[in-house]
C-alpha cells in the first residue's frame, strides 16, 4: 500500500532530522511513517510503546507495510533474548525502561530510539522517566511521538522534549522552563502552576524545527463526528447518599462505612457512587444501583457496532452481565487482557463479529484501529484528558467511512457533567498548542 502524502512528508522529516518530534493527530498513521524511515535508515531500532499496542499496532504494521524488517517483541519473560538477537527492531513496553537501564550493555548495537506515546515520560521525577533519560543517551537517532502531547498542562512537554534534544530547545532546567511558561497561583489549598496565555506560542516556536504535525481532517476526508451527553436521574435514596458523602465525607451504605479524607478522594468516591458502586478501604465494591447500565446497553442494542468505555471493575461486571442476558456478542479489553487477545478482539471487531467491545480507556486508548464501530459510549467520565481524547480516536481515524458519535453518560446534579466540562477545558488548551504546531509544520520536507 502506498503511503499518504502526509506520511511521505513525515518520513522525509524523520530522515532529515535525526532527533525529532511527531505530534500528528491519532489516526494519521504515524507508525507507518516511522517504519518507512527505518527502512531507509537501516539501523537497529528500539521501540518503546504502550503494552497494549506492541503486537496490535507495531508488529501488525511491520507485517503489513514493511515486511522486509525483522522484529522481536520483548516481554518480561523474553527481554534478554530479544535484545541479544539480531532483529532490525526490538519492541518493548514503557515500564521495560527500568529493566533496560540495568542492562545498558544490551544497547551497544542499537542506533535509533522510538518513543511512542511520549506522554508516559512527562513526569520528570518518576523512575520510568529517569530511566528513559539514561537510555536516550545511548542513541544518536531519537524519535518521540504523541497525538496528545500536552493533555493537562504545557509542562507535559518539557521532559519528552529533553529525551529527544537533551535540553537544546526547552532547556535542561525544569524550573527555569516552568517560570517561563507558567505563573504561580494559590488555589485555596496550595500554590499551583498555571499556563501563561502565551505558553503554547513559546513552546511551539522553540520546537518547530524538529516537530512535525498534521491534523487528521487536513490529511483525509473524514466523516463528521458528533458529541452528546445523556443524563440519568439518580434514585432518591442514592442522591441522598451522594449529598451525605459530599457534605460529610463519610457514608454508611448499610454494609460498610466509606471515608473520603481529602477533596480529591471525595470527588473520586462521589463519581464511583454515581456509577453504581463505591469501594471501601479493602477494595470491595459496595453495590448501590445499576440504572445507568440499562441505558448504556439500550444504546448498544440500537447500534450495529460500538465501543463502551468503563473505569471500574464493577462497571465491567454489570455491562458484561447485561450483554450476556441480551445475547449481544462482545469482548473486553482491559488490564487483564493479554496482548495477543487484544489483537484478536480488534480483528474480530473489524470483521463484524462483535456488536460491542467494553474497554478500559488506559488499555485501549492508543494505537488500536477499531473503525468498524461508529459509536463511543462513556459509561462514566475519566479525569484523564489524554485517555479521553485517544479513546475517542479509536473509531475516528483513517479507514472510517461513516459518521461517528461520542455519547457521554452523566448523572444529573452531580460532579459528572463538570468532569466532562473539565475534560473539554484541558483539551482546549491542548488544541491551542496543536493548532500552533500545525501552523508551524513545514508542508514540504527540507
Amino acid at each position: 500500500m502506498k503511503p499518504f502524502e502526509h506520511q511521505e512528508v513525515t518520513t522525509k522529516h524523520i530522515l532529515a532530522n535525526p532527533r525529532c518530534l511527531i505530534t500528528s493527530d491519532p489516526g494519521t498513521g504515524k507508525t507507518r511513517a516511522v517504519l518507512d524511515a527505518l527502512v531507509n535508515r537501516g539501523s537497529r531500532t528500539l521501540v518503546i510503546a504502550p503494552l497494549s499496542i506492541l503486537e496490535a499496532s507495531w508488529a501488525e504494521d511491520i507485517r503489513k507495510f514493511t515486511p522486509q524488517l525483522s522484529y522481536a517483541i520483548a516481554y518480561a519473560k523474553n527481554r534478554e533474548k530479544a535484545f541479544a538477537g539480531t532483529e532490525d527492531i526490538v519492541i518493548t513496553n514503557h515500564d521495560a525502561v527500568k529493566w533496560i537501564v540495568k542492562n545498558l550493555h544490551l544497547l551497544n548495537d542499537f542506533d535509533t530510539l522510538v518513543i511512542d506515546e511520549f506522554t508516559a515520560f512527562k513526569n520528570k521525577e518518576s523512575q520510568r522517566s529517569k530511566a528513559a533519560l539514561k537510555i536516550s543517551e545511548y542513541f544518536d537517532n531519537r524519535i518521540a511521538m504523541s497525538g496528545t502531547p500536552n493533555s493537562n498542562t504545557i509542562l507535559d512537554m518539557w521532559h519528552p522534549t529533553l529525551l529527544v534534544d537533551e535540553g537544546e530547545r526547552l532547556g535542561r532546567r525544569f524550573y527555569s522552563f516552568r517560570a517561563a511558561v507558567c505563573t504561580s497561583r494559590f488555589n485555596g489549598f496550595a500554590n499551583e502552576w498555571v499556563d501563561k496565555d502565551n505558553a503554547e506560542e513559546i513552546v511551539a516556536a522553540a520546537i518547530s524545527d524538529i516537530n512535525i504535525r498534521y491534523e487528521l481532517e487536513n490529511c483525509i476526508d473524514m466523516p463528521e463526528q458528533t458529541y452528546s451527553t445523556l443524563q440519568v436521574q439518580l434514585p432518591p435514596k442514592i442522591m441522598k447518599q451522594y449529598k451525605t458523602l459530599s457534605e460529610d465525607s463519610v457514608l454508611y451504605t448499610g454494609k460498610a462505612t466509606i471515608n473520603a479524607i481529602h477533596a480529591g478522594a471525595k470527588v473520586k468516591k462521589l463519581l464511583q457512587l454515581c456509577t453504581g458502586a463505591i469501594y471501601d478501604s479493602h477494595g470491595n465494591a459496595q453495590s448501590v444501583h445499576t440504572e445507568r447500565y440499562d441505558l448504556v446497553m439500550q444504546l448498544v442494542q440500537e447500534r450495529k457496532c460500538s465501543l463502551v468505555a468503563f473505569n471500574w471493575k464493577h462497571e465491567k461486571d454489570h455491562l458484561t452481565a447485561l450483554a450476556d442476558k441480551m445475547q449481544i456478542k462482545y469482548e473486553v479489553i482491559d488490564g487483564d487482557a493479554a496482548a495477543h487477545r487484544r489483537n484478536e478482539t480488534v480483528e474480530r471487531l473489524q470483521a463484524g463479529q462483535l456488536q460491542v467491545v467494553f474497554c478500559h480507556p488506559q488499555s485501549a486508548g492508543h494505537g488500536l484501529t477499531m473503525t468498524k464501530a461508529t459509536t463511543v459510549i462513556w459509561a462514566s467520565p475519566t479525569y484523564n484528558a489524554e485517555h479521553y481524547a485517544q479513546f475517542n480516536r479509536r473509531i475516528y481515524r483513517a479507514g472510517q467511512k461513516h459518521r461517528t458519535e461520542v455519547i457521554h453518560i452523566a448523572a444529573k446534579n452531580t460532579w459528572e457533567p463538570d468532569v466532562y466540562t473539565r475534560l473539554n477545558q484541558k483539551l482546549n488548551r491542548m488544541d491551542d498548542l496543536l493548532g500552533i504546531l500545525n501552523q508551524l509544520t513545514p508542508k514540504e520536507a527540507a
